[in-house]
């Protein structure tokens, strides 16, 4: 009887074999299948590269604020101290919908611009899958610094402007990450262009409807440091026009709740149409200034 039993076990064991070895071969391929969707996070640190968004976005229901301040340029030496007499400071609130869309409201000195935007994933990088994060970047910003008394026929649309930037980023490594950022903007009232002798040029050379390509990276040193880098390239400037190509450069400090950006720019402008279509500053002049990013999460 005990024999027989056995003879029986060996029988069950010898179907079943083939089956526990395709059960295994279909977990074997349900990992494989989930390694392949798995997101690639942390590209970027912080919601801003230093200028530039970056495709980080707001996990959901959190609540940031944001305090970005641009000194003047320090090519002035003692006269300002280095610009840290003159200041431009942007206060900003960031709330995260839900962990695909973030959106923010803002305020800022330059040119008391008020500004409203959404930032929303497209898609993510996954591991040994789709091999970049995909982000749109969207906002409307509002110049309250043009007034009634110097412009009687001013109405509330000349106070708009407009971007809209797609946003591709890749992290090749756990240091390097890189992204570029195709952007279009408009704005409703263009600033006077001025030839060499400080004269008004009419009619306005520049178009409206601008274009620019933006390109930044992010390298991190250590566990809490990093160098961070963004440039923006403007493809449809009038040749006439004065203004500059954003260049900054910076670091990041990572402290538990906040990060921390220190950084060197040319353009004191921290909303979008404003330091990629109204950048000053030039480089080779020492027309630099020091600024900073302070991130509070809660």
């Amino acid at each position: 009887m005990l024999f027989r039993k056995g003879k029986i076990w060996k029988t069950v064991i010898l179907f079943a074999f083939p089956l526990l070895m395709n059960a295994q071969d279909d977990l074997l391929s349900e990992i494989d299948t989930t390694a392949t969707d798995v997101t690639v996070e942390s590209a970027f640190k912080s919601l801003k590269i230093v200028n530039l968004e970056s495709t980080k976005l707001a996990a959901k229901g959190d609540f940031y604020f944001i305090v970005a301040h641009r000194f003047g340029f320090i090519d002035k030496g003692f006269d300002d101290f280095f610009g840290l007499d003159n200041a431009n400071t942007q206060l900003k609130f960031l709330y995260g919908v839900n962990d695909w869309l973030t959106v923010h409201i803002g305020r800022s000195g330059f040119q008391e611009t008020y500004d409203l935007a959404a930032k929303y994933r497209l898609y993510a990088q996954k591991e040994n899958g789709f091999p970049v994060t995909i982000v749109g970047f969207n906002s409307v910003a509002i110049n309250s610094e043009l007034k009634e008394e110097d412009y009687p026929n001013l109405k509330f649309e000349n106070r708009l402007s407009y971007v809209a930037q797609v946003l591709i980023s890749r992290k090749f490594s756990d240091k390097l990450s890189l992204e570029i950022a195709p952007s279009v903007f408009h704005e409703n009232t263009l600033r006077d262009i001025l030839d060499e002798n400080n004269a008004v040029i009419l009619p306005n050379p520049q178009d409206n409807t601008q274009f620019a390509v933006g390109l930044g990276g992010r390298y991190k040193l250590t566990s809490r440091w990093s160098v961070n880098v963004d440039y923006a390239a403007h493809l449809n400037r009038a040749s006439q026009s004065n203004y500059k190509n954003p260049l900054s450069i910076g670091v990041d400090l990572e402290t538990g709740g906040h990060v921390f950006q220190m950084h060197f720019t040319n353009a004191q402008a921290m909303h979008e149409t404003g330091y990629l279509g109204q950048t000053v500053g030039d480089w080779s002049k020492g027309e630099i200034a020091f600024g900073f990013n302070l991130v509070r999460v809660f």
